[in-house]
Order: structure tokens, then C-alpha cells, then sequence
């Protein structure tokens, strides 16, 4: 537990403090407009401290803080501290679902609209959230057709480009064509442009522009014209039902709702954009302050308006003020942020605050399945680790388990994978692939010593002012795939490098799914169906899986190559465009003489040489079937 620093030592001054753990992790990071009030906080009575404040002051092993001249550096210093060290006690916005989006290739030479999940992208531009996918799908399927923009992917639309022909939906109007230039750039910019007005709530400039068109078009009695705008006009009008209005004037804003218990707090967020609900959002968060719920709504405006490309609007609806400490360096910075005036103010009548209203029942709907789900699945995750923990006899409970596992064709290709789980959910940002280096031909042993030995060699790495940390901090298991000989080898390499008992170590054995240990000739038998065992086996499979994909990966770009080698005129370069072109060997031997030939940057004679080869030298030349893959046991 941290020991209280002398009050006189803490400066009065406004900073940002981390709290370290004795392993030198940064495990939480605040900011304070007096360091020395702040801080005396964490070192009062344990009884009387929030559950998650009282357990992340006695993981803490010691605290440090660096002054700064004002509360806005402090601010942003804490956001950059947090972004390096993802402190495991701060709060982290953790999605209750992955929401769809609709997205729009802006950097694109013909943009694309699509429908995404995951990490924002740059050169995309995003609307949205939408909490259903379906009606998300629909209405981008009736848009198309009054703004026909390309949905095809990329190789798609490239190989369209190659060949001069258009594929299916440009014959059924709902595309423009700019695979074979049937629309002019000016033209698809303005379907671009309608398109965006449309998404970003501007629904009825939309509709009213569509109206005079097809106006227009009837009186110069081109009523073909005006039909084709009469369609439009209907579709539109269709793909709009699914924005409801929310409030009679144009408005952009995000109302926050928040729903709390004493250990998290639900957020659901609605977009509002020209008076139309466009997204609703929602996520979960850890509460480490026992203070009121007003003290988290400035932490959830930081942490949700600093993630890359998150659009910040004229004004932010909450349904609980911030503190006022907060609330004037919060609206300032989201000033900053925006680069023009933003209002955080809470709604105390009229449609925004039903609109207020409306995101904290989704949060509090939020809270409820998020508690339900966590329940189970906490629960199970704690008793694997605690009965893990009793079956191996560890000191401590292995919340950081690091596995190994060696992948091989017959000695070729030898890689190595570090797959890591934490508090028993895979944690993939750590994972780690090995290329083995000294080891020749079949020997598993040596393979296993080569990686832990490079893995171990870091254990305690010291990580420069501004670097990056190799591998993260030492885990509390080492786990390895495979019986008494791979542990055999881990032993020696501990014994090598002096970590021999300040690292615990087993490995698991697949046949009978037995444990070993250093020192114990017996294997340990963990009982079948336990939480334990569930746990290793989803690990362990974790880590053979990861290896053989990046084994294959390996043996396929290898026999690739192959057998594109001895062509001529096909040198390294031609080869690697072609397997950018097609994407893999199996696309690439599908294709026509036809479509080769059509490639301008591939000579007629190479495309020749290319489909002769790949089509009468198939016994020759074509990947083998693997024997064998080996690893493990």
C-alpha cells in the first residue's frame, strides 16, 4: 500500500498525479487544481473511501505528481499521460455494443458510402452512430438511388475499370458509373455533396432541392426528367422516416444521459443534427470517486470528445451540470476542440429535455443488460483465476497469463506466438509473433528456448523518455504448450538468465490435457469441466492458433513467390502489384488471359508467360499440401 507523502511535500499548486504499482505500471492518472488538497483525499480512512478508490490505493506501491501552470495544462497533460499508459483504475469507454456507421470515403478519388464498425479512419467521413443496422441498410439502399454514388470495394471497382464494363447495379440505376467515366467528376461531387447534406440532418434542403428539379423538368415538358426526379423525391422522402424529429427548429446538440450503481455508470449519448435524431451511442464506465455523479460527467465529456475524429456540436445536453470546478475548463476546451463557441448546459424543459429524458432511460436500459451479462461472466472469469491459482499453487492470482506455442512445416517456417489474457479475457494489442533465427530443421526444444529467451531478455526493459515499451510488464504465469521436454527448455533458459523462481511457469500438455511444473515429476490434474482448465484450453488454443496463422501466412507468401519466380520480365516488382491487384495466388490464377492482358503496366508476352505458367505448370510449380504442422507437444 502507498505510503502517505508529507502534506508540506505536496505542492499547492494545479497538476496531474499518477499512482504507481510496485511493478512501475502507472495504474491511475487524475489532474487537480491543488495537488495538495486532492491527494490528502486518497490517504484517508479505507472505510470511508469509494470501493475502486480504496483498491486502487492499496494495489499502489507509490504516487507522483508534476506541477503545471494552470488547470487547462493540467487537463491536458492528464489526457496525454492516460493515452500512453491506459491506467487500468481510470475510466475506459467501454461500448455496451459495437454500433454500425455510415461511412464515406472522402479521400477517395470516387467516394464510397458504406457501413462500419470499429476505429475511426482517416480520409472517412462518419455519421452516425445508428442503433440498427438493418435501417441503416435500408436507407442507404433507397439513397443510391437518387444519388447514385459507387458501393462496390475498391478491387471491385478497379477491376470494373480494367475490363471497360460496368457491373450489375449501374444497369439497375443505382450507380453512376465512374468505372468507365459515364458520370463527369463535377457531377458525382454534387451526388457526394447532396449525400453528406442528407446524413448531417439537412433532409428537407434535400427534398425541396429535388422538387424544384423535377419543377423545372415538367414545365420544359421533359417529363422523362421529371419523373426520374419524382422517384428520387419518393425515395428520399423514404430513407428520411427513419430520422425522427425531435424539435421544430434546426439544432445541433448531443444529449448525455448517464445511470450509475456504485461501481459503473451507463452513458448513452443521442446525436441531434438540424433538429433530427441521426445516431444514438452508449457505453460503460468504471466509477473510482465516491464523490456525487456530477464529478464523472467532466471525466465522460474529456474521454468521449478526445477520441480521434469525434465531432463536437454547437452544444452538449447533460442531464446532470458538471461540477462547477469542471464546467467552465470543460466548455472551454470543447471550444478549443470544436473551434467555435460549444454550451454544455442541461435542458430543463421543452423537447430537449425529452430528448435528456430519452438518453438516460437508455442508459439506465443500458446499465441494466450491461450488470446482467457482467454478472456471469465476472463471476466465472474470478473463479477460473482463483482456482487456477490453488491447482498450480501460485503465489498469486495469474492475472496476466503470457502463452507460447511454436508452429513448423516439417523444420520450414519456423515462427513462435505470445498470445496474453488478463483478468482472463484475451488482451490482443500484447500478442507478439516470433520469427525463429537459430534453429535448423525439427527441434521444438530449441525453437521454445530461442523465443522465451528473446522474450525473457526484456522482462524488465527500461523504456526511454518519448519510446515504447517492447513488451509489457511481467506476468504472473507463464504458460507453454506442451509437455515435460518444452518445459524442460523454459527451466533452463530461467536458470540462464536468473529468473528462476520470480517467475512462475507450467505448460500444458494436449493428449490428457495434463499440467506440469518445475520440481514436480507427477502432472497435475485439473478436474474436467472446472472453470481452471476451461481457462487454460481457451488460452492455449488462443496461442496455437495464432501461430498457425501466421505460420501459413509465412508458407503462403512464400510458395506465392515461388511460384511466380523464373518468368520473364515478372521481376519483384511486377509480383508484388499483381498480389496487390488480386489480393491472393487464388484470384490471380482465376483470372482470364483476357484480364491479364488487360493490365497496362503488364507486358502482352509477360501475360502470356503468366497464365501458361500457372495453368499448364500447376504440377510444377503450384503450393504443396502440408503433412504437418507441427507445435505443441
Amino acid at each position: 500500500m502507498v505510503l502517505r507523502p508529507p502534506t508540506s511535500e505536496i505542492p499547492d499548486a494545479p497538476g496531474s498525479y499518477q499512482f504507481f504499482d510496485a511493478h512501475g505500471r502507472v495504474i491511475y492518472v487524475g489532474k487537480a487544481a491543488s495537488l495538495r488538497s486532492r491527494l490528502v483525499h486518497y490517504f484517508g480512512d479505507p472505510a470511508g473511501l469509494h470501493g475502486r478508490t480504496a483498491q486502487m490505493v492499496a494495489v499502489a506501491d507509490r504516487v507522483e505528481w508534476v506541477v503545471v501552470a494552470t488547470e487547462a495544462d493540467a487537463l491536458l497533460l492528464e489526457h496525454s499521460l492516460i493515452q500512453v499508459h491506459q491506467p487500468r483504475f481510470n475510466i475506459r469507454l467501454k461500448d455496451d455494443k459495437t454500433y454500425p456507421w455510415l461511412a464515406l470515403s472522402v479521400a477517395d478519388e470516387w467516394p464510397r458510402p458504406f457501413v462500419y464498425r470499429g476505429a475511426k479512419r482517416r480520409g472517412v467521413q462518419y455519421f452516425g452512430p445508428f442503433p440498427h443496422v438493418r435501417s441503416l441498410r435500408r436507407s442507404l439502399d433507397l439513397l443510391v438511388k437518387s444519388f447514385p454514388l459507387r458501393t462496390c470495394s475498391d478491387t471491385k471497382f478497379q477491376r470494373h475499370e480494367r475490363l471497360g464494363r460496368p457491373c450489375l447495379l449501374y444497369d439497375l440505376e443505382r450507380c453512376s458509373g465512374p468505372c468507365i467515366s459515364a458520370v463527369d467528376p463535377e457531377q458525382y461531387q454534387h451526388y457526394v455533396e447532396e449525400f453528406q447534406r442528407f446524413y448531417a440532418g439537412d433532409t428537407e434542403v434535400v427534398l425541396a432541392a429535388i422538387a424544384e428539379q423535377m419543377t423545372d423538368a415538367a414545365q420544359a415538358l421533359d417529363y422523362e426528367r421529371a419523373a426520374r426526379h419524382r422517384d428520387q423525391l419518393t425515395a428520399v422522402r423514404s430513407a428520411s422516416e427513419s430520422q425522427e424529429v425531435v424539435v421544430d427548429h434546426s439544432g445541433d446538440f448531443d444529449a448525455f444521459g448517464i445511470a450509475a450503481n456504485d461501481l459503473e455508470a451507463a452513458v448513452a449519448i443521442v446525436h441531434v443534427r438540424r433538429g433530427r435524431i441521426v445516431g444514438r451511442h452508449g457505453f460503460v464506465v468504471d466509477r473510482l470517486d465516491d464523490g456525487e455523479l456530477e464529478g464523472l460527467v467532466g471525466e465522460v465529456l474529456e474521454r468521449y470528445y478526445d477520441q480521434p475524429g469525434q465531432e463536437v456540436p454547437q452544444q452538449v445536453l447533460v442531464s446532470l451540470a458538471p461540477r462547477s470546478s469542471d464546467a467552465a475548463l470543460i466548455s472551454s476546451w470543447l471550444t478549443e476542440r470544436r473551434g467555435g463557441r460549444v454550451g454544455v448546459v442541461t435542458a430543463s424543459r421543452g423537447r430537449r429535455r425529452q430528448v435528456v429524458e430519452m438518453a438516460v432511460a437508455n442508459a439506465t436500459e443500458d446499465l441494466g443488460r450491461h450488470q446482467l451479462r457482467r454478472a456471469a461472466d465476472h463471476n466465472a472469469r474470478s473463479k477460473a483465476l482463483t482456482e487456477l491459482q490453488v491447482a498450480l499453487g501460485l503465489s498469486e492470482a495469474p492475472l496476466r497469463i503470457e502463452c507460447y506455442d511454436m508452429s513448423h512445416l516439417q523444420g520450414t517456417d519456423y515462427v513462435g506466438s505470445m498470445v496474453v489474457f488478463e483478468d482472463g479475457l484475451s488482451k490482443r494489442q500484447d500478442y507478439r509473433h516470433f520469427l525463429v533465427k537459430t534453429v535448423e530443421g525439427n527441434d521444438d526444444f530449441a525453437a521454445m528456448a530461442e523465443v522465451l529467451r528473446r522474450r525473457l531478455q526484456r522482462i524488465d526493459e527500461e523504456v526511454p523518455a518519448g519510446g515504447r515499451r517492447r513488451f509489457a510488464y511481467r506476468p504472473q504465469l507463464l504458460l507453454i504448450d506442451g509437455g515435460k521436454g518444452q518445459l524442460s527448455a523454459v527451466t533452463t533458459v530461467l536458470d540462464e538468465l536468473g529468473l528462476t523462481g520470480s517467475l512462475e511457469v507450467a505448460s500444458l500438455a494436449k493428449q490428457f490435457e495434463e499440467v506440469y511444473r518445475p520440481g514436480q515429476r507427477a502432472p497435475i490434474i485439473i478436474p474436467r469441466g472446472s472453470e481452471a482448465l476451461y481457462l487454460l484450453q481457451r488460452v492455449r488454443d488462443e496461442a496455437h492458433r495464432f501461430a498457425i496463422t501466421f505460420h501459413r501466412q509465412r508458407r503462403g507468401n512464400r510458395m506465392t513467390m515461388s511460384a511466380l519466380d523464373g518468368i520473364a520480365g515478372l521481376g519483384a516488382a511486377r509480383r508484388q502489384r499483381l498480389l496487390e491487384t488480386y489480393g491472393t495466388m487464388a484470384k490471380i490464377r482465376d483470372a482470364s488471359l483476357a484480364e491479364l492482358e488487360a493490365l497496362s503496366w503488364l507486358p502482352t508476352a509477360v501475360a502470356h508467360a503468366l497464365y501458361q505458367r500457372l495453368h499448364d505448370g500447376d504440377r510444377d510449380h503450384g503450393p504443396a499440401r502440408p503433412a504437418h504442422e507441427g507445435g505443441g507437444d
